[in-house]
């Protein structure tokens, strides 16, 4: 059964180019009203040209479909949204995906990279998605999907910035799952590998030809649909693979008594070991130590608030 989205409105951050672009065209191909957010800026930050978002948009109304450009900076995420809500009365799904890179090794990164690069991704996500939350939340529906990368789910040489932020927006997706599961708002993340002007900065050319951003858009439209029932998930996606991706705990050593760091060193190898892994997927359900020590579990996070 082809997975439809007749009546739903989809904002695709980023979406004048590679991923974003293929996300947006395949949206618009099944029925959805496409809001193409893209400031036209360049790979690494800075200026901007308002056909870059026009362009796809052409692309969708010449094959049939409904789509309007948005030439917005996400860290304007309320007038995006807002722009959503005139034109078509709702928002369903988000899909942050605006990106840039400013990489540099740590020694050498100035707090303009830094910053640069929390205000695109983290800031930038956080706004569009917190201008959509109340709308999706009266309707008692909404979908989104959090852009992260391998680089902030491993870490990888010159990117501290970039990495930082991504694995940023997993928290935010995890946090947002919990809190928006009871209005069915479900929140999840991808982690792509794909070619793209971002990508070719550090992939040779035969590789990111090789990985076509086609190959993650039906990860995001399958967490997108209204069938999903996914939540608080994070995927790596690239080159036709598709993998989850989930924390793991090792069983660990208790202490009972006092001890010393030459106490922990002589137990570091139990504390190491995954045979026998735990896998928790909330909070309540990870292993600290204080069921052992106090004798019954504690909550570590305040309790849901009353009000709605």
């Amino acid at each position: 059964m082809e997975l439809r989205f007749d009546g739903r409105v989809v904002i695709v951050t980023g979406a004048g180019h590679g991923l974003g672009r293929s996300h947006a065209l395949d949206f618009a191909r099944r029925g959805a009203k496409v809001v193409v957010n893209d400031l036209g800026g360049g790979a690494f930050g800075g200026g901007s040209d308002t056909s870059v978002a026009q362009q796809v948009v052409n692309e969708i109304t010449a094959a049939g479909g409904e789509a309007i450009a948005s030439t917005e900076s996400v860290e304007n995420g309320s007038k995006i949204v807002e722009q959503a809500i005139d034109s078509f009365g709702r928002v369903d799904v988000i899909v942050n995906n605006a990106g840039i890179l400013r990489d540099s090794s740590f020694t050498k990164m100035t707090e303009e990279d830094w910053d640069l690069i929390y205000r695109v991704h983290l800031l930038g996500s956080m706004r569009v998605t917190q201008a959509a939350w109340p709308h999706m939340r009266s309707a008692g529906y909404g979908r989104v999907i959090m852009t992260t990368s391998v680089a902030g789910i491993y870490g990888n040489f010159g990117q501290a910035n970039y990495s930082a932020m991504k694995l940023g927006l997993v928290g935010l997706a995890k946090t947002l799952a919990i809190e928006g599961a009871t209005k069915n708002i479900l929140v999840n993340s991808i982690g792509p590998t794909a070619g793209s002007r971002l990508t070719a900065t550090v992939l040779p050319k035969h590789v990111t030809d090789a990985l076509k951003p086609e190959y993650v858009t039906p990860a995001v439209v399958l967490l997108a649909h209204e069938s999903s029932t996914a939540n608080g998930r994070l995927f790596e996606v690239g080159g036709g693979w598709i993998s989850e991706v989930r924390w793991e705990q090792t069983q660990g050593v208790f202490f009972r008594d006092d001890f010393s760091a030459e106490d922990l060193a002589s137990r570091w190898t139990d504390v190491t070991n995954f045979e026998n892994a735990r896998h928790a997927t909330q909070l309540s359900e990870t292993r600290n130590g204080m069921e052992e020590r106090i004798g019954k579990r504690e909550a570590l996070s305040p309790q849901r608030a009353t009000r709605s």
